[in-house]
């Protein structure tokens, strides 16, 4: 077994290994990523330390409502307005947020030539500002928008501009703020808001990201499996799993043999699935991986345990 397999080989825990502060879960983690070829899943707990809030976790607002969904959106003029007059109240937590130290780690991890690729279920852009190139944007970036009738893509700066000038005067007091840049307003302060239409050909406009009962482009879905297809591991970062969309890329790796570690504050649907699991916030933890990585993963300790069978089946990539 060389070097690489060993790393391999040393990072499977024993199932149900979970702690916030147990070293023993840091370093396995550490093994796995300094042993390369990991592919990363980033959900909304990775940005709740740069001021976005998250869904479902501790530090996350319950939503009183439902999210928007494509079908009404595309359907009801007053369901535009109701979005467009609360993203223009709340696009400024999104807009106006910055990377990260989980979003460092990983963009560092990257430039070594560690993680191979990037998946994330974030719309905020803050990978690509972290300088992590290549991420795919699963459910597209809440910096852009795109006309419905004509295709054209424009920032959301520029509209949030137009937004300002269509309505001088007009606020509303928020309530709540959400990880997609929603907010929670009273629905009779939406009244008399004015939504802006494309400057190309007049059409709808919409925020260039994924809705709820709309399906996620067939080429993404395409790169994000391409992206675990090639990974010797799979790191997930702050996700809850709940949702299908992140989680079939956790059922894909394990049916792929792929070992799989979750760092996220609070319990994941992928458990179950997990041979490392750590369970403590996302910037001290990619920090502290960060930093053993560099000085070499520490050995392991007495509560790691390896699967020959499994140790094997990990010591050449699978063919895609």
């Amino acid at each position: 077994m060389d070097g690489v397999d060993r790393l391999l080989a040393d990072a499977v825990l024993d199932r149900g290994v979970d702690s916030a502060t147990d070293s023993a879960a840091l370093d396995a983690a550490a093994r796995l990523v300094a042993a390369g070829g990991v592919a990363v899943l980033t959900g909304a707990g990775l940005s709740t330390e740069s001021g976005i809030p998250d869904y479902r976790g501790t530090t996350g607002s319950a939503r009183r409502g439902r999210p928007m969904t494509y079908q009404e959106f595309t359907g009801s003029e007053r369901a535009r307005r109701r979005y467009w007059a609360r993203s223009f109240l709340g696009w400024h937590t999104v807009g106006g947020a910055e990377p990260n130290e989980g979003h460092h780690a990983v963009a560092a991890l990257a430039e070594r030539g560690l993680v191979t690729g990037v998946i994330t279920q974030n719309v905020d852009g803050l990978h690509a500002a972290a300088g992590t190139a290549g991420t795919v944007e699963l459910h597209g970036n809440l910096a852009r928008v795109r006309c419905l009738q004509c295709g054209e893509v424009t920032g959301r700066p520029e509209l949030q501009a137009r937004l300002e000038a269509a309505n001088p005067a007009w606020t509303a007091e928020v309530s709540a703020h959400y990880a997609d840049g929603d907010v929670e307003v009273e629905d009779g302060a939406l009244v008399g808001f004015a939504v802006p239409v494309c400057l190309g050909c007049g059409g709808t406009l919409k925020p260039d990201v994924v809705y709820f009962g709309e399906p996620v482009p067939a080429d993404r879905v395409r790169a994000a499996f391409a992206v675990v297809d090639a990974a010797r591991s799979l790191l997930v970062l702050g996700s809850s799993l709940t949702v299908m969309s992140g989680y079939r890329f956790v059922l894909h790796a394990v049916k792929r043999g792929l070992p799989v570690a979750i760092v996220n504050l609070g319990p994941t649907r992928g458990d179950r699935h997990a041979d490392v699991r750590v369970d403590a916030p996302l910037g001290a933890a990619l920090s502290a991986v960060n930093t053993r990585v560099r000085v070499g993963a520490r050995p392991a300790s007495g509560r790691t345990s390896v699967t020959p069978s499994r140790a094997a089946a990990m010591a050449v990539p699978s063919s895609p």
